[in-house]
């Protein structure tokens, strides 16, 4: 019985072996992901000071000075309704960053409860968990989240369900995976043969130790869930105009490349890629140092 109890806390602490701030310090070593939390930093100061520092109103269109490349005045020039561009990539930022966050919550929050109760449970359960799943895996992604979002209508509010929906099948295949090598673990032996209840060994025992993995997850899941709303607003199935955002901007610019006015869809673009890359190479650096095998050679 004493064993048994005092194997518990050991394992379920190995979630927690990284503190918060060497796993900081960590990360800053890594060149890439530091690179990568700078242009997310960048961009998440962009939208909390954008109605500070943007130097003119993002939808109040001047046709006297429309289609002007960029100046002193206008750093990024100005659109075919004479707004500012810089301002509006200002703004978007806040679009993409709040569609990014409430898109990758939807997925994890249910995502993961789905992937962990499927595996801990096993069965007929399970299997209608997982082949649910299967079925929304085996549709690209932005096939489905275009149909979610066109059955929905368009707007900022479907964009984010549309979102958050696609993402929820990645989560929940990977915390079935962790639930399932940690299931029968020692600890999770003792905590049944103790009486705890299945929910409590779940969500404060299993949970805890299949955070790490997750959180990557997440992180390389804004990325997707940042360029994906891109994606649907291009299409006219985001984001309504005159509202600034990024994929948005980049439809209503596509036309004027031809005639020569590239900084239309240049700036958007470039904001979508480092915002993703960001993300991406933040993502890839938590693995390495969430990594049991390189905590452990450090």
């Amino acid at each position: 019985m004493n064993s048994a109890t005092q194997s518990s806390p050991t394992t379920v602490g190995s979630a927690k072996t990284i503190k918060p701030r060497s796993t900081f310090r960590l990360l800053l070593q890594n060149r890439l992901a530091a690179l990568g939390l700078f242009f997310i930093v960048m961009w998440t100061v962009a939208a909390l000071v954008a109605p500070l520092v943007a130097p003119y109103a993002p939808n109040a269109p001047d046709t006297s000075i429309k289609l002007q490349a960029p100046s002193a005045e206008h750093w990024f020039g100005t659109d075919n309704f004479g707004r500012d561009i810089f301002s509006r990539v200002l703004y978007g930022a806040q679009i993409s960053i709040w569609t990014g966050l409430i898109a990758v919550g939807i997925s994890f929050c249910i995502g993961v409860p789905l992937g962990g109760i499927a595996a801990y449970y096993g069965g007929v359960t399970g299997n209608v968990i997982m082949r649910v799943m299967d079925t929304l895996l085996a549709f690209p992604s932005l096939v489905l989240a275009m149909a979610i979002a066109a059955s929905i209508g368009p707007g900022l509010i479907s964009a984010m369900i549309a979102v958050g929906i696609v993402g929820i099948p990645e989560f929940a295949r990977l915390m079935f995976g962790q639930t399932v090598s940690l299931r029968e673990k020692e600890f999770v032996e003792a905590c049944r043969a103790t009486g705890v209840k299945d929910s409590i060994i779940l969500f404060r025992h299993i949970f805890p130790n299949a955070l790490a993995p997750l959180l990557v997850r997440a992180t390389l899941g804004m990325g997707f869930a940042i360029l994906t709303a891109a994606s649907l607003s291009f299409l006219g199935l985001g984001v309504k105009p005159p509202i600034s955002e990024w994929g948005a901007m980049i439809s209503e610019g596509r036309e004027y490349i031809i005639s020569g006015e590239w900084w239309l869809v240049t700036f958007p673009g470039l904001a979508i890629a480092t915002s993703i890359l960001g993300f991406n190479l933040l993502g890839d650096g938590l693995r390495d140092v969430l990594d049991p095998r390189l905590r452990s050679s450090r």
